[in-house]
């Protein structure tokens, strides 16, 4: 756990939450963002999991977005429910990815997570405009797993 705790400091996090926070303000798509120090499985196979575990396919309109991180392993993957995968550029998450890890190489791990979220957000709200009857579905809080 301590490379996790190492990664971002608590206003890292408070930041990161507050983009998500921003982020689904406008629209009925959820995010996520789920660091860990490693995994001995594939790291997409091992996102899709997760994103599983924090049942982020139950949401009404199938638009949540994972971004999952493997901090020791300097592995991330974006996934993006059907909903949202259906409607965006073929291309969008690889330019998210690589926007995100410019970023990352600098080791500006809040900055490349806060511009993903924002992006995403961005996105999100382009193809899924918040309702007046729309309810926050799931956590903005990060998760972690050692």
């Amino acid at each position: 756990m301590s490379k996790i705790k190492s990664f971002l400091t608590s206003k890292d996090e408070e930041a990161i939450v507050a983009a998500i926070k921003e982020a689904e303000k406008n629209t009925s798509g959820e995010i996520r963002v789920h660091i860990e120090a490693h995994t001995d499985d594939d790291h997409y196979e091992h996102a899709l999991q997760v994103f599983g575990e924090l049942k982020m396919q139950e949401t009404e309109l199938r638009n949540g977005v994972l971004f999952y991180l493997a901090t020791h392993d300097q592995k991330f993957v974006i996934l993006g429910d059907k909903g949202i995968n259906d409607k965006v550029a073929d291309d969008f998450w690889d330019e998210t990815k690589e926007m995100m890890q410019g970023c990352f190489r600098k080791e500006e791990f809040k900055k490349g997570l806060v511009d993903g979220i924002l992006k995403a957000g961005h996105e999100l709200k382009t193809h899924f405009p918040y309702q007046d009857d729309d309810t926050d579905e799931l956590s903005n809080e990060i998760s972690k797993s050692s």
